[in-house]
């Protein structure tokens, strides 16, 4: 522990003694992952699992399982006292911040890899970043092991991978995932917003405005392939430098759409170094 307002613990047996006082207590359980650099999202998820739980496990690790040899993972914001006072704040009861060699120990030579839903969109651009993610993620809850654990669903296919993990490894643990949080523009509250300069920062709200453009021709029934890639004509359009993809998926499958199932619209793009994704409904 440390003396600051949020408890802080940085090893897996100070996380669980401080867990099992609460089990003990009678009160249940919930975790929050994060990478840190904490934005009003974040702190939505916190208020969800306080709400929900009654008690509140945020983890702080920037993983680097889940960044490619050219991402930006030496310049992912790191803030841990800034983040530590928007935790406390939010209702948080303790920070669970491990440093790397305690989730990778020397000899660590596990992944997880979840299947089928990982594979398109995200899982075409970014090959390590699925297995990273569900690695980390199986960790914390293992390390936690609380009642439910809490995402955003910014990431939105991150989120499906999650859950499949849960329920295939029979997890006794809900996957929850929350709403999106926007900027008064509509872009969507991230981490490596932070990235973009003036210029850069005004573009970025058109990127909700398409989607939703998009939904709209969607459903008056114009051809699939066509509204996609006008979307993505649009984006270059209005500054966008690159076009990842934009898709209309299935919502649980990430599937090619089927009559009577619900749809999300999922989008990656960058604006000159930064790369923003972002998915709505249909």
């Amino acid at each position: 522990m440390n003396s600051s307002p949020l408890p802080i613990v940085r090893d897996v047996a100070g996380l669980r003694a401080v867990v099992r006082d609460w089990r003990r207590a009678g009160a249940r359980v919930g975790l929050t992952p994060t990478m840190g650099a904490l934005h009003a999202g974040h702190l939505s998820l916190v208020r969800a699992a306080k709400e929900r739980c009654g008690k509140v496990v945020a983890s702080l690790f920037v993983n680097p399982r889940q960044f490619g040899p050219n991402e930006d993972f030496d310049r992912y914001p790191r803030d841990e006292a800034g983040d530590a006072a928007l935790l406390a704040g939010a209702g948080c009861d303790l920070l669970y911040a491990p440093d790397r060699t305690a989730m990778y120990p020397a000899g660590f030579a596990t992944s997880v890899t979840v299947a089928d839903v990982s594979a398109p969109l995200e899982g075409e651009m970014r090959p390590h970043f699925f297995s990273g993610v569900a690695t980390v993620v199986a960790k914390l809850l293992l390390q936690t092991m609380p009642d439910a654990a809490f995402f955003g669903e910014k990431d939105y296919q991150q989120l499906l991978v999650i859950q499949q993990m849960a329920r295939d490894l029979d997890m006794p643990i809900a996957i929850i995932g929350c709403p999106t949080l926007r900027e008064q523009d509509g872009l969507a509250m991230s981490s490596r917003n932070a990235y973009l300069n003036a210029e850069e920062r005004r573009i970025a709200g058109r990127l909700n405005h398409i989607l939703h453009d998009a939904i709209k021709a969607f459903r008056n029934g114009d051809p699939l392939v066509g509204v996609e890639s006008e979307a993505a004509r649009h984006l270059v359009a209005a500054g966008f430098s690159k076009v990842d993809y934009v898709a209309i998926r299935d919502a649980e499958t990430l599937a090619a759409p089927a009559a009577g199932r619900a749809c999300r619209i999922l989008a990656a793009a960058w604006l000159g170094k930064t790369r923003l994704i972002d998915n709505m409904a249909v």
